[in-house]
């Protein structure tokens, strides 16, 4: 079955950077002194900052969503054996800001890593999308993604949300 972003909420795109240019990008996120995760990694690395405006990403997300995508948050995980952690079922509800402005249907507010982050009203969320790129193979043992179908279009889901919608959709990975 082909996934599509609008219907099912994520679509896998195969082969988005050239063998070539994951090797660069493998080889210069390996020689960061970073834990297995990182946030804030456009500011840290220039390469990806640049990456995430070229435009082989811009016209790949304009070609997905329909509109022009403007890069707000990046972070790199690098699981391994050695360094792999469980996420448990959740929604992405926060987003990075560059200061906090309290504003009506802004919140709760968090710092992470130095970095203000709030949760905004839905609206704001349905129009963000998530680029993932997998510089290596990835499966249930180290990374992948899980989804529920569809669950996109839901709105904000309570724990116990997420488990029926468990019980009653397939879950892919």
């Amino acid at each position: 079955m082909c996934h599509t972003l609008d219907r099912d909420g994520f679509q896998m795109v195969p082969s988005v950077l050239t063998e070539t240019e994951v090797e660069t990008y493998r080889a210069l996120l390996n020689s960061l002194q970073v834990a297995p995760g990182h946030r804030n990694l456009m500011k840290h690395v220039p390469a990806v900052a640049a990456l995430a405006i070229s435009g082989k990403i811009q016209e790949l997300l304009s070609r997905l969503t329909g509109s022009i995508p403007l890069p707000v948050r990046s972070i790199f995980f690098d699981k391994t054996p050695e360094a792999n952690w469980l996420v448990p079922w959740h929604q992405d509800l926060s987003i990075a800001v560059k200061e906090r402005i309290d504003s009506t249907g802004y919140g709760p507010w968090s710092i992470k890593e130095g970095v203000p982050h709030v949760q905004p009203p839905v609206e704001v969320l349905r129009a963000m999308v998530t680029l993932r790129l997998h510089l290596d193979d990835c499966d249930e043992s180290n990374g992948a993604l899980k989804v529920i179908s569809g669950s996109h279009r839901l709105g904000r889901l309570s724990s116990a949300r997420i488990a029926e919608l468990r019980a009653q959709r397939e879950e892919i990975v």
